[in-house]
């Protein structure tokens, strides 16, 4: 008998997959029982189309039968079967696969998902296996045919008998290594745990041989061991079960199985409903982002099911962008079949099953905010950034349905604060929910803007995302509070203890006079009503504030969008002596004095210093 050689291509894609690709071994049996299920899959299709093929459901079932003794665990089928050419076509060739073509054949684009379309997953049974033996009868075929192959050296294909059409695949289970227990492969109990992990979902039985105890006849005590074939999986998708039926451990478990990420969600949310639109979900919260999560290449969306058919992997329209974190399927009777993607996205069942999902989404979020507390905690530092886009994204649309779910730190409670905590606490006297933009919250507790804000006894948000502010002017208000900058340049506190007007006007030739040394880079110089122990800062007017401008300022094309920044001038300060000493006497020191207060006024902002040369010459000057 001939063995013939695998491609190089296919000897080095088998050596990587064996070493590589799996992490996990018990993984094989999932591959191998997934082929088994498209290959009755492929039975059933042929019949929907061929008068001559009846096909009932419960003649069908796949078979694993585990041999100690010799080390042989077998999977069998009695699906479509592979004639000669097959075999060597889609085993002798990997990553070149029956089922894709199959499915590309029959133009089965948005029908049942034909799991093995790739052609790898049977390979995966090399990592567990030292040979393996493939016996098959194809249907309308009256010869079967065995493969053999013991891995990357090649295969042998020959005739050979089988009454049945179907495949039947035989492993030699390797032995034991001081790193690998082959052994459990070969252990009912593990394999039946393997097969509930992996497989419980499949649509078609998957029997074994099971070991059950009883009663000896006429004994009350002494039992006997007796064999039984057993169904092993549940076939029922886990989303249609009853949630009496399940744990937080089956939902856990649903969520590794599927990829959906290596954490563990801080919530799941089973949906059943009935109505103008019925429907079945199961949708998922993540604690952590994916890695690629804020990146271009992150798609996002449900899988999308009707009536246990897939119609869509990945279904965008059923989830905004700013709850795009959420994993999960839907599963709907009310979909068709034959939708087209063009179509589905106009669907309006689409629409109201999205709407709804959008609420729940909304409803469990803000019931983790209110009663798990430390768990919303942790989901926002990882997912709060995208709520916020939400609030920003569209013109403000969603602002309202997610204000609620906004947290910022804050100066008193020294961590995150919903808006609505922070209304709650506010003083009688308070006018606005006043916020302070900044890199960290360290920064921002240094901000010279802050201190009169500070010294009213008010509570301040620290806004530390780039997306915060812009947020923030989106939303205007909240709950009949307007938001306020500490740095806007009218803080609506009333000043106690300088009259603003006077100071002004006692020292408008001063401040003119250092505007002119600034020309454009301020809009103005001014007595500050908000410094207390710093000699300067700067605040803004107008809409785009300084934080802003720094955060356009780095984006490409900004187009250089400024703040129309004011110099404000502490007059209780002992700098401000010096000042008006300078105006008096020597209006080149005033010049120095100038540009030194103002470029400590960026450098206090972040902003940098448009001639550092000149800036530390200046400070040279000041210390002859």
């Amino acid at each position: 008998m001939e063995k013939k050689q695998f491609k190089a291509e296919s000897k080095r894609l088998l050596d990587l997959m064996v070493n590589s690709i799996y992490t996990h071994k018990e993984i094989f049996l999932r591959e191998l029982i997934s082929n088994s299920s498209d290959a009755i899959d492929k039975i059933y299709y042929k019949a929907l189309t061929d008068e001559s093929l009846s096909f009932n459901k419960d003649d069908y079932f796949i078979k694993i039968e585990a041999q100690k003794d010799n080390r042989i665990l077998k999977i069998s089928d009695k699906g479509i079967g592979m004639s000669k050419d097959d075999l060597e076509e889609n085993l002798g060739v990997i990553a070149n696969s029956g089922s894709f073509k199959f499915k590309k054949d029959t133009e089965l684009k948005d029908g049942y998902d034909i799991i093995g379309q790739f052609g790898v997953g049977f390979y995966s049974a090399f990592m567990v296996s030292e040979k393996i033996t493939v016996i098959s009868k194809a249907l309308d075929s009256e010869t079967a045919y065995k493969w053999e192959s013991d891995g990357a050296e090649g295969y042998s294909i020959e005739p050979c008998e089988k009454e049945e059409v179907g495949t039947e695949i035989t492993l030699t289970i390797k032995e034991n290594t001081e790193d690998d227990n082959y052994d459990e492969y070969l252990d009912e109990y593990r394999l039946k745990s393997i097969i509930k992990k992996y497989s419980d979902f499949i649509r078609y039985p998957i029997k074994m041989d099971v070991s059950e105890s009883k009663l000896k006849e006429g004994s009350e005590d002494e039992y006997e061991e007796y064999v039984e074939e057993k169904v092993v999986n549940s076939m029922i998708p886990i989303w249609k079960k009853n949630k009496s039926e399940l744990t937080d451990e089956d939902y856990n478990n649903f969520y590794s199985e599927k990829h959906y990420g290596y954490d563990k969600p801080i919530k799941h949310i089973h949906v059943s409903a009935e109505g103008m639109v019925s429907y079945k979900a199961l949708l998922y919260i993540p604690e952590k982002t994916p890695y690629d999560f804020y990146t271009k290449d992150y798609e996002k969306g449900l899988e999308l099911y009707s009536n246990g058919v897939l119609i869509m992997s990945k279904c965008a329209d059923l989830i905004p962008d700013y709850f795009s974190f959420v994993k999960g399927i839907v599963d709907s009777e009310d979909l068709s079949l034959n939708i087209s993607r063009e179509l589905l996205q106009h669907d309006r069942q689409l629409k109201l099953i999205a709407k709804n999902i959008k609420s729940k989404i909304k409803s469990e979020l803000e019931s983790v905010l209110n009663n798990e507390r430390d768990k919303y905690d942790e989901f926002y530092k990882s997912f709060g950034r995208q709520l916020k886009f939400g609030v920003y994204n569209d013109y403000g649309m969603e602002k309202d349905f997610l204000q609620d779910l906004l947290m910022f730190h804050s100066s008193k409670e020294k961590k995150l604060v919903t808006l609505k905590e922070y209304v709650e606490r506010m003083p009688e006297d308070q006018k606005y929910i006043y916020y302070a933009s900044g890199e960290s919250n360290e920064r921002i507790e240094k901000l010279p803007q802050t201190e009169l804000v500070a010294d009213k006894g008010f509570e301040i948000l620290y806004l530390t995302d780039d997306i915060d502010e812009f947020a923030i002017k989106i939303l205007m208000s909240y709950k009949e509070k307007e938001f306020k900058s500490v740095s806007s340049g009218d803080l609506g506190i009333e000043s106690e203890e300088t009259n603003l007007a006077e100071d002004d006007a006692e020292n408008k030739d001063l401040f003119e006079h250092m505007k002119s040394v600034l020309a454009d880079k301020v809009k103005a110089v001014k007595v500050s009503k908000r410094l207390k122990k710093h000699p300067v800062c700067l605040s803004n007017e107008g809409e785009v504030s300084i934080e802003m401008e720094k955060i356009l300022s780095a984006m490409p094309n900004s187009e250089g969008v400024k703040a129309d920044k004011v110099l404000e001038i502490n007059v209780n300060h002992e700098v401000f002596t010096s000042l008006k000493d300078a105006f008096e006497n020597d209006k080149d020191k005033l010049d120095l004095y100038t540009n030194l207060l103002y470029n400590q006024a960026l450098l206090i902002e972040g902003l940098p210093i448009n001639d550092p040369v000149e800036f530390t010459n200046n400070i040279c000057k000041i210390m002859k």
